[in-house]
Formats: structure tokens, sequence, C-alpha cells
């Protein structure tokens, strides 16, 4: 039997189910849009394009959609014209409740029973009507909710895996919950119950009263929330805003375009927000060694630049501290870099009692004891050297990330910037090359600057494409770079804004040497940054410091 495939959580599934349907939720995410980008339009959003992508390969032949929002219709519009389903169905149902309201969706039942019961050769079966009603009741133990716009099951399977606490799925198609039906045989009277109860659900956020939302964080097993939107769209990102600043428990904003792509990034934040919740929950590798005898301490910081080593002894010196580039593999990268630390300090491996691994290649690391994120590891490095510090600042090769700290240098909150790499090392690194300097001629070329010049783009790329453009028309070199410094400055402080940064505030990461960059910050957020000479090597510093609680 075929599967009909829904997205909304006011489709009538119950009624498909007693005119002979199985239905399922269509939440699958893409590995590219390929085939919707040839016949949508490109502003159309990543889950609209998901659908698209499910239905043009085949993997969906029912389909019945529910007019969510314009990228709905406009799916639906495609579907006509290029998909191949055997049924397709769009329900037009309307932003409110109220007589009205439900006159209108009875009549779209009363449409869609019509049409389906035709294409499935069915009539309607109250039995297997009453049957299909399924109470969604909430947690009665400690559990963590994910709210917000519709979510990928890939996606949410990862934030199943990464937390400490049973994970309940409450975007907006999964917190369906329909009232059971009466002992009603009069089909029409029984579609008029029914357009009410669809209505009378917890409401998503399209409805122009969405005020019953309230019960999904006013309840008292709730111990922290995922928040999350689909990129483009903005039902939720207005609830998201409300929620900042109301809610009393931990919650992480995750924001995805509805492709596996991100997927590393995404696991970061997730496994961070896991670690600030339970740090218990920072678990030793399976199959991991067996710890030596030895009495120094290990951190090793794999990022998408550089691998960071730092060998720490039992009272917390710094003995070897090495830097060196990470290649083309995360693992060899390790390899490398801690031969070279251990040398350094004169040791050999016998001589380690256990090692912490962190930043993006950590899970490719198989020596480490134990894998403990970037923001955990940053935050415990940045209170060892300075415990005055309070907001971290820091821009790698591949992401900007922006971390609060409590007295205990415990995080409070963090966030990172998106996908793009505008505002991040890789983008000065472009740049640099396109002005043919060295990243060190870069750090000062800036500091002598006479014009304003703005760096618009947003866009790496596009960037680029501004200074040969600025290059052209014989503007300084020390006034292009002062662009490029202010726009990182200017993504780095929205970050900090976001977060609500406060003094002090310290820079670590390899642009923390950029002096222009530098400069550039400490000038919009009107303070000074604390900048340590260990400032690079700060993630491995943190991660040798969580090796040596091992001990």
């Amino acid at each position: 039997m075929s599967t009909t495939h829904y997205i909304c959580k006011y489709t009538p599934v119950e009624l498909l189910s007693a005119l002979g349907g199985q239905c399922a939720v269509l939440d699958g995410m893409a590995d590219s849009f390929d085939r919707s980008d040839q016949v949508s339009h490109p502003n159309l959003c990543g889950f609209g394009k998901a659908v698209l992508e499910a239905c043009l390969s085949g993997q969906v032949k029912e389909l019945v959609l529910v007019n969510c929002c314009d990228t709905i219709r406009s799916a639906y519009d495609v579907l006509l014209k290029h998909g191949k389903l055997d049924f397709l169905f769009l329900m037009d149902m309307l932003h409110c409740g109220g007589d009205c309201a439900r006159e209108r969706t009875k009549g779209e039942l009363l449409r869609l029973a019509k049409a389906y019961g035709a294409y499935k050769g069915t009539t309607f079966d109250p039995k297997t009507f009453r049957a299909a009603f399924a109470p969604n009741p909430r947690p009665t133990q400690p559990y963590l909710s994910v709210l917000g716009g519709r979510v990928g099951e890939p996606l949410f399977r990862m934030m199943a895996e990464s937390m400490p606490l049973p994970v309940r799925n409450d975007t907006c198609v999964h917190n369906r919950d329909v009232a059971m039906p009466p002992e009603e045989d009069d089909f029409d009277a029984l579609m008029d119950w029914y357009a009410g109860a669809l209505l009378e659900q917890l409401p998503c956020m399209r409805m122009a009263d969405n005020s019953g939302r309230r019960q999904l964080t006013q309840d008292p097993h709730l111990k922290g929330v995922i928040y999350h939107t689909v990129k483009f769209c903005d039902y939720y990102g207005f609830e998201y805003a409300q929620l900042r600043g109301e809610l009393t428990v931990p919650m992480l904003k995750l924001e995805s375009d509805y492709t596996v792509q991100s997927s590393g990034q995404l696991r970061t934040r997730l496994e961070a927000f896991a670690e600030t919740l339970a740090p218990e929950t920072m678990g030793v590798r399976e199959g991991g060694r067996a710890m030596h005898k030895g009495h120094y301490y290990v951190g090793i910081d794999s990022g998408s630049t550089s691998t960071d080593v730092a060998i720490l002894d039992k009272d917390k010196n710094l003995v070897a501290g090495v830097i060196l580039p990470t290649g083309a593999g995360a693992a060899a990268g390790a390899d490398r870099a801690l031969e070279a630390a251990l040398e350094q300090a004169g040791l050999t491996k016998e001589d380690i009692a256990a090692t912490v691994t962190t930043g993006y290649g950590r899970s490719a690391i198989q020596m480490g004891d134990k894998s403990i994120t970037e923001i955990t590891c940053h935050a415990r490095g940045a209170f060892f050297l300075d415990p005055s510090v309070r907001t971290i600042i820091d821009i790698g090769g591949q992401d900007s990330k922006v971390i609060r700290i409590d007295e205990q240098g415990n995080v409070v909150n963090f966030v990172m910037n998106d996908k793009c790499a505008a505002g991040t090392g890789r983008f000065l690194e472009l740049m640099a090359r396109t002005l043919e300097l060295s990243m060190e001629e870069m750090s000062q070329a800036g500091l002598d600057w006479k014009e304003e010049i703005t760096i618009s783009s947003m866009c790496t790329v596009f960037a680029e494409s501004e200074v040969v453009s600025l290059i052209a028309q014989n503007k300084r070199q020390a006034d292009i770079i002062h662009g490029l410094n202010q726009s990182v400055a200017s993504k780095t402080c929205a970050l900090c804004r976001r977060i609500g940064g406060e003094p002090n505030y310290m820079m670590t990461g390899g642009v923390s040497k950029n002096k222009g960059v530098v400069a550039a910050i400490e000038k919009q957020l009107g303070v000074e940054l604390v900048i340590s000479d260990q400032a690079q090597l700060n993630g491995a510093l943190g991660a040798a410091l969580f090796a040596l609680e091992l001990s």
C-alpha cells in the first residue's frame, strides 16, 4: 500500500485513514536541491524545496498539503505542473477559529473526502475513523522540547542522540492532538464536529490567535528548549524573539536550511548545549585506550585551519604548546601535532596520563580518552587564563563564536555564525591573497587608514569582487583593509549583542593576532579586549584542563 504524506498538523489524517489511506509525515531532509532549483523560484525556503525534491525524485506519490504559507502554495503549483504524483491535494484553511473558519474547513473536508475516496475507490469507514484518533499526552518526567518550525527527521534524531534528557518533538506538525470524536453516525454532522476539532488544537504560529502555545513552555517538567527555525521563514522567528525574554529554562536557537550539509556545525552546537545542561554527559570514548600512569595531560584542538596541542603537568603548568596546519586529515594532523608537542616537552606517549580532544575534527581522532566541544573547552581555557573574563570572542578558520561564562567559568550561553565564511579567518586569508599580502602584513596595514570604506557584501565571494573593484579604483590598500576589518568586527559585534555580552571580553583564536581586527572590535564594543599570549592555544588548553580532571 502506498503512503499518503502530509506536512501540517491541520491535515485530516483520521479522515484519510477512514478512506483507506496510510499516512506519514513528510519530514526528510535533502542532500541538495538540484531538482527543485530547476523548476522553482530560488527564494523558496529550504523546506519547500525539500518537499519538491522528495516528490520530483519519486519518493512521494501521494501528498496532501495545507496552505500553511506562500511557500506551500508555490510548491503545490510547481507540483501540478512538474510533479508525477498519483494524488495531490491542497487544503485551504483560514488562519482563525470561529464559525466562518469551521464552515470553510468543513467544506474542505468534504471536498477532500470526495477526491480521495474516488482516488482510492473506497467509502468512509466510521470505525476506522474513530480508531485513528490517538492522544498525545504531555510527559510526566523531565524532558527537553524542540519548539519552533518543523524539523527534519535526521536533525531531530541528532538532537535526541546528543541530549542528556528525553527529547520531545513539539514543532508544528508533531504537536498534533485532536480531541476524540463523538458517537455520531451522520457523516455531515461528524465532519462539522471534525472541522472544529482540527481548528481547536494547540495553535501553530500561522494562526491569528496563537496564545495557546504558552502551554508548551509552561510545563513544569520542561527542563530546556531547542528552538528550531527554517532559514527565511519568519513565522517562528517572532516567537523565538518573545521567548528569549520569557523562558526560565535554558534555550538553544538552531536554524537549518533543510539539507544535511551543515550537520557538523549543528552537532557541535547541540553537544555544547548538552554540556551546559549536564556536564557529566561529556563522556569517555567507548573503546578508548586505558589510562597510562604518566603525569602529563594533553589537549588536542583539531580545527579547520590548524591543529593545536597543549600539554600540562599535574600543577597545571604548560610544558608544551604546538600549533600546526591541520592538513588534509584531522587524525593525521593530530598525530603530527602531538608528536611535535611531545618532542618540545621531551616526553613520550607513555608519559601521558589522559587526552581530551576538541574542535571540528575531534570525532575523527581516536587517540583521546574524551571528546568535548570547543565551546566548553574555550570557556575553560579562557577562565583559566583570566578568571575576570565573562565574554569570549573566538574567530576561527571556518566559524566565529561568542561565549558567555559565569563567575565559575561555566558556559551560560553561546552563539555561532552560520555556514557562511564571511567574518572568519578564511575570509581574511582570502582577502589577503587577493591583496597579495601575508596575514602578518595585512594585520598591520589597515591601521594606517585615511578613508572610511564600507565592504557591504555579506558573502565572501562577493566581498572579494568588491575588493577587486576597489583596487581598480586606485583606493589605498590600507583603506581597503580597514574596510575589511570593520566588516569582520561588525559581524562579530552583532554576535556579542545577540548573546548579551558583558565585560571583561577576551579574544581567542588566530585572528586575535590581527591588530587591525582587534582594534575595530574594540572600537565598536567600546571596551579593551583581553588577549593572552596563549590566545590561539586556548581551546587545546581548555581540553588539557579537562584531561587533568580525568585523573
